[in-house]
């Protein structure tokens, strides 16, 4: 079995890491090779990096601090934000990301999908869905979050793993930033529909929550941005308490267990 995977996330608007609440509010919180660097220290497993103005502002990501920030790690980088074709992702991974996320362009062009996952490799392929409870449906969103579609994000997933893509990053708008806990009923029907791993995304508060989302929710990851920002907690700690519960996360460095 893979070990659980506990992930950090970046998302960057002009340079700069921000967060905020139901993908509004945005607030700076630092420097994303900065930020890149303390938090493979403390033992992620995985930075995704996600420009979060680029499609609304259609343009690419920015490739300079995709570029800096790779440098930085040694962990694997997932980046996406503003990526229109299968064009803008030999750019990326050039770059220096190992993994590339596509979210509204997906959308638009499903064969986006399935020509990145031929060219580049199912791998480096993440469908990015975000989505949120309306009338029954969990109705996919682009664009930040910003534009709804007529897409059930389960049915969405699934047709995103039958195209090729590798792992699903399942963002819950509803959740974001609320940090009472991920949306596990959605988490757990996406992760029981596609054979490919998923990354909850969207909620995370406490160390619990991580819990639940790989027991409860069998996510495979789990996305953390705002508690370790915030100074709240660290990765080492978070993992630190996964593995009294008895999870299988990978170790993290001497020294970063507070």
């Amino acid at each position: 079995m893979l070990r659980p995977r506990v992930i950090v996330c970046l998302d960057v608007k002009d340079g700069r890491v921000v967060k905020g609440t139901q993908f509004k509010n945005l607030r700076d919180v630092g420097d994303p090779v900065e930020l890149a660097a303390q938090y493979e220290a403390e033992g992620a497993d995985e930075i995704v990096f996600l420009d979060v103005s680029a499609s609304k502002e259609a343009r690419g990501t920015l490739l300079d601090v995709v570029r800096r920030t790779a440098e930085t790690l040694f962990v694997p980088l997932t980046v996406g934000g503003g990526v229109r074709s299968a064009e803008d992702i030999g750019p990326l991974l050039r770059a220096g990301a190992d993994k590339i996320s596509v979210n509204s362009a997906a959308v638009r062009d499903p064969e986006l999908i399935s020509i990145g996952a031929d060219r580049f490799g199912s791998q480096c392929v993440v469908a990015s869905i975000d989505a949120a409870k309306e009338d029954g449906l969990w109705r996919c969103y682009t664009h930040g979050g910003t534009q709804p579609t007529e897409l059930d994000a389960v049915e969405w997933a699934a047709e995103c793993q039958a195209l090729g893509a590798g792992e699903i990053l399942l963002t819950s708008i509803d959740q974001d930033g609320a940090r009472n806990g991920y949306q596990l009923d959605l988490t757990r029907e996406v992760a029981d529909t596609v054979p490919v791993p998923v990354i909850a995304s969207g909620g995370a508060g406490r160390a619990e929550h991580l819990r639940d989302a790989f027991v409860v929710g069998h996510a495979s990851a789990a996305l953390v941005a705002g508690i370790l920002h915030d100074g709240l907690t660290t990765v080492g700690a978070l993992k630190q308490s996964l593995t009294d519960w008895g999870l299988p996360v990978r170790p993290t460095p001497l020294g970063t267990n507070t």
